[in-house]
């Protein structure tokens, strides 16, 4: 994990270049308003925290050299980081997310791999009212193999086949892959030719029913072996008990792991 000061720096520099405005001060209002740069960068920050929404800002008042990176000289009320993560928007992470991964290094040499996270912390009322059972959120994410970069996340609280997901995420990213590595689970023919008509490589392992399916899992093995790297990825997402989400509900689910994603590029 980077120093505080320095995953201060981390966050703001990647939200100040993300919004319209990046010059406004972090508080232009007076106390009781803050610059978007300044939400944006907090609620990443912290992701890194691990702190409930109660104990961050007397965490962050604690630290006033982490503040001062962001223009503060004290930390918001815990009800403001509340709203930010609630008005802040799936579209606008996903737009965070891309540039992230770009700044990470992004090589065009993708693996996509799907695993789960615990939602324990959904009360049991709750997923009676929104009508869900599900005890894990099935999470895919698209991997560079050689940064280590995410940069398209996809999630879904349904039984969903692999194959139609990484169609989904295949198109929202066509332009920028040379390369696709993905296990049996994403063995579709209309994958790997959606792949191929965008000169993207495919490396699908197929399922060995025949003997010519097992003679082109040969051939490939050689270049698909970085596709354990999505499972390093995840390994680094889920490390310090990142595996269980705080959020309640699926949106906040949603753009919870998104925010965890991007931090994950800054660091």
């Amino acid at each position: 994990m980077a120093s505080l000061r320095r995953l201060a720096r981390m966050c703001r520099d990647p939200a100040k270049q993300h919004v319209d405005e990046p010059d406004v001060p972090a508080t232009p209002d007076g106390a009781d308003g803050y610059a978007e740069w300044v939400q944006i960068a907090l609620i990443l920050y912290r992701v890194e925290l691990e702190k409930s929404l109660r104990e961050t800002d007397d965490y962050l008042n604690e630290m006033p050299r982490v503040l001062a990176v962001f223009g503060l000289d004290e930390a918001p009320h815990y009800s403001s980081f509340c709203r930010w993560e609630q008005d802040y928007r799936m579209r606008e992470l996903r737009r965070l997310l891309r540039t992230s991964a770009e700044q990470a290094g992004w090589s065009g040499e993708a693996a996509i791999d799907a695993s789960g996270f615990q939602r324990d912390q959904t009360s049991h009322p709750y997923r009676d009212r929104a009508n869900y059972s599900f005890q894990s959120m099935k999470t895919t994410i698209l991997i560079d193999v050689n940064s280590l970069a995410i940069k398209d996340v996809h999630y879904t609280t349904q039984k969903a086949w692999d194959g139609h997901i990484g169609m989904q995420v295949f198109r929202r990213n066509a332009e920028d892959l040379r390369l696709l590595s993905a296990d049996a689970n994403y063995s579709w023919s209309n994958l790997c030719e959606e792949c191929r008509s965008n000169s993207t490589r495919p490396l699908v392992i197929h399922r060995e029913q025949t003997p010519l399916q097992k003679a082109h899992n040969v051939r490939m093995n050689e270049d698909y072996n970085q596709r354990w790297m999505s499972e390093t990825g995840f390994s680094q997402l889920k490390e310090d008990d990142g595996e269980k989400l705080r959020s309640r509900s699926w949106h906040g689910q949603f753009r919870e792991l998104t925010r965890k994603c991007i931090v994950h590029n800054l660091t």
